[in-house]
């Protein structure tokens, strides 16, 4: 590492970990049904919540006026609005913070000429991915605001899935500048993982699907969907045409989301049996054990997650853990990458 890119590295270590604090809170958020009690977007008036018993009833009788309220929330005080109210708003902030940290440092770089040509146009990237990150935050709780009080899963699965493409490419830069010596690597070894990167990938889509249509809170046993059955009947049948059942139905998303778990645990077994033959430093082992060592602890979390029927606490948890194995894959599809 060379010293003079450490400052850039603690950067993006930073933005790193903000992305990672506001997608857990962005999982609160989702679990507590808060996503949709802040229904106006105001990017520099809303940093500051209501202050006084005025603000928050104004902020309340806004609330009263959309479909989460008159449909689902009829009886709420405005106590409990404030419980929702502030996770919305906690989600909001840290998302303006982390573009303070990631666009008021960058120009300093680039005005004290810290940043390569290289480095530059990698971050140019960060930004373009934060910002689009937040347009899509917009977007998806947009869907919830005009007929049905909740949001796309698509959208949420596209917010989501944003938050963890852009943290694992600020990650990517960061080791680019910790390990800039080239190595010679196995090529079609490296393809191996990038094809498990891209499982995982899959993966993440679709439990953010489950997330959205709440699909976590059905076919509460394991292995099997039901006793006696690994695949319940209304995999196939919930939606028509059959395809609809694995993108928009509830036991079909689930159903997937199963599947798509052990896909992901044997190609990770794969990787890490293939890597411990060909790696040759401790960066590489660490990697490999890392990955192995959270894969099951991710899965072990997802099958408590619904045997229990999806507890606050233990959704974050498997978010968190699906953020650690993202990180353990990228840290290792990198030290295998040069």
């Amino acid at each position: 590492m060379k010293r003079d890119n450490k400052k850039v590295i603690y950067w993006l270590f930073i933005g790193c970990a903000l992305i990672f604090i506001m997608v857990v809170v962005g999982g609160i958020t989702r679990l507590t049904h808060s996503g949709l009690s802040m229904p106006d977007y105001k990017l520099i008036s809303g940093t500051i919540p209501p202050i006084n018993d005025q603000q928050w009833q104004e902020a309340f009788e806004l609330y009263k006026q959309y479909p989460e309220y008159q449909k689902l929330n009829s009886n709420i005080s405005l106590t409990e609005f404030k419980g929702i109210f502030f996770w919305e708003w906690l989600h909001r902030f840290i998302g303006r913070a982390i573009g303070l940290v990631f666009i008021i440092p960058f120009l300093y770089f680039i005005i004290t000429r810290q940043l390569d040509k290289s480095t530059i146009k990698k971050t140019i990237i960060l930004l373009i991915l934060g910002s689009f990150q937040g347009f899509l935050g917009w977007y998806m709780v947009k869907s919830g605001l005009v007929d049905r009080p909740d949001v796309s899963h698509y959208r949420l699965a596209a917010h989501l899935t944003t938050a963890f493409v852009t943290f694992a490419f600020t990650l990517w830069v960061a080791l680019d500048l910790i390990f800039p010596i080239k190595q010679t690597i196995n090529k079609t070894y490296r393809n191996l993982i990038r094809i498990g990167l891209a499982i995982l990938f899959i993966q993440i889509i679709y439990g953010a699907f489950v997330a959205g249509l709440d699909a976590g809170f059905i076919h509460n046993h394991w292995p099997m969907m039901s006793e006696g059955k690994f695949m319940h009947e209304t995999v196939l049948t919930e939606k028509t045409p059959v395809y609809k059942n694995f993108i928009e139905g509830r036991s079909g998303v689930q159903f997937v989301h199963r599947i798509l778990a052990f896909i992901v645990v044997i190609s990770i077994a794969i990787i890490y049996i293939k890597g411990k033959k060909i790696a040759v430093s401790n960066h590489q082992l660490n990697g490999l054990n890392s990955l192995l060592i959270l894969v099951g602890i991710q899965s072990l979390l997802g099958v408590l997650a619904i045997l229990l029927q999806v507890p606050l606490w233990l959704g974050i948890a498997h978010q968190i853990g699906a953020f650690l194995l993202l990180s353990s894959m990228i840290f290792t599809l990198h030290r295998f990458s040069k």
